[in-house]
């Protein structure tokens, strides 16, 4: 039982890692954007909006 905990740790501490960091770029990427510019953009301005 211990190795097969020790087995299933070491799996996910590497394919969780792998995971997050795949994850990570994937949002910046979207954040990053060009195309999302605009999107953001008009965002950021919504809290000085007065309606």
């Amino acid at each position: 039982m211990n190795e097969t905990y020790r087995a299933l740790a070491e799996f996910a501490q590497t394919w969780g890692l792998l995971y997050f960091v795949a994850l990570f770029a994937c949002v910046l990427a979207y954040a990053l954007s060009p195309r999302r510019r605009h999107e953001f953009e008009e965002a950021a301005r919504l809290p000085l909006s007065e309606d």
